[in-house]
């Protein structure tokens, strides 16, 4: 990181303005205008985007509110009051939600909505009490809530559209450090096996890709390569099998198997921050310490190759 830079500093870089965050030069989009209409798609697809990432069965319609709350405060068995509090946040986020199309509605037909109007208060407290359940929410994966992703909806609402949109460029700053972290030690393990010879570059230009795609909205024209590059790079990171010796030992396959199974987590780790566009810190963490208890675990010693200087 250039720490002569100042966070936040803006620069056209081959006739696109990015902004800087955490070392890395992101790619900017126009903000839109801070609008009751303009909140409500962006909070419509951050909804979407949550229920996207999260573990299934969360989506709850707004309509059902009291049933999901009931079903969640009723429940004393932990693991089930867990999945059934998931349910009662996503019905609320589906409530604010509901409340919102409603009101951007009468807007459109000229009644005047201001910030003390009853519904908007309703709407904000639907948003915070949801965000403050988001500890019971996993990520689709399993391993992980992302707190991130849940206080997104209640920020669009209660900040301007550009403070909001600063504040994500600041996430996918952290999401490029710890793709780039993640890499690193596949890196420092795998590059390091003669099994693999070939693998240190291809996790580069998956981390690469990776980076390219975070910062690429769906709308972006630049959405199709960012992702056909972003796919094909994952698949060659999997692809690469591992090179045995002729008449290879127990000690030697079980090696091989046990970096092919690290090497498709750290793929997998890669792709759910990249999509999700925010940090999972302790699954990030918990990766890293299993490639370093991998690297010094003592097996098949004279497999390891030492990285050049």
């Amino acid at each position: 990181m250039d720490t002569s830079i100042a966070p936040g500093t803006r620069r056209v870089v081959n006739g696109q303005t990015r902004v800087y965050y955490e070392g890395y030069w992101i790619k900017t989009y126009p903000v839109p205008e801070n609008t009751l209409a303009q909140k409500k798609l962006l909070i419509e697809a951050l909804t979407r985007r949550l229920f996207n990432h999260t573990e299934h069965g969360l989506n709850i319609p707004g309509i059902r509110l009291e049933e999901a709350r009931q079903a969640y405060e009723s429940e004393s068995d932990p693991a089930k009051r867990r999945v059934k509090g998931a349910m009662y946040a996503g019905a609320m986020f589906n409530r604010a939600t509901d409340i919102f199309r409603r009101l951007v509605e009468l807007q459109e037909i000229g009644v005047e909505i201001l910030s003390s109007n009853e519904l908007m208060r309703e709407c904000g407290r639907c948003l915070q009490e949801a965000y403050a359940l988001c500890r019971l929410v996993l990520h689709r994966s399993g391993e992980e809530s992302i707190d991130e992703l849940w206080g997104e909806p209640f920020r669009a609402f209660s900040v301007p559209l550009e403070e909001f949109y600063e504040g994500r460029y600041i996430k996918i700053g952290q999401t490029k450090r710890d793709i780039d972290r993640i890499a690193d030690a596949m890196v420092n393990t795998f590059a390091r096996m003669r099994m693999f010879p070939d693998i240190g570059p291809i996790i580069r230009e998956f981390a690469l890709a990776a980076k390219i795609k975070c910062e690429t909205l769906r709308t972006d024209p630049d959405i199709f390569d960012a992702w056909g590059n972003f796919a094909t790079a994952a698949e060659r990171l999997v692809g690469s099998p591992p090179v045995l010796s002729a008449a290879p030992e127990l000690p030697e396959i079980r090696m091989a198997d046990g970096a092919r199974k690290l090497i498709w987590k750290g793929r997998d780790l890669i792709f759910h921050i990249t999509r999700a566009r925010v940090p999972m810190p302790k699954s990030t963490a918990d990766y890293l310490e299993r490639c370093v208890q991998f690297a010094t675990t003592g097996s098949a010693l004279d497999q390891w190759i030492p990285l050049p200087a």
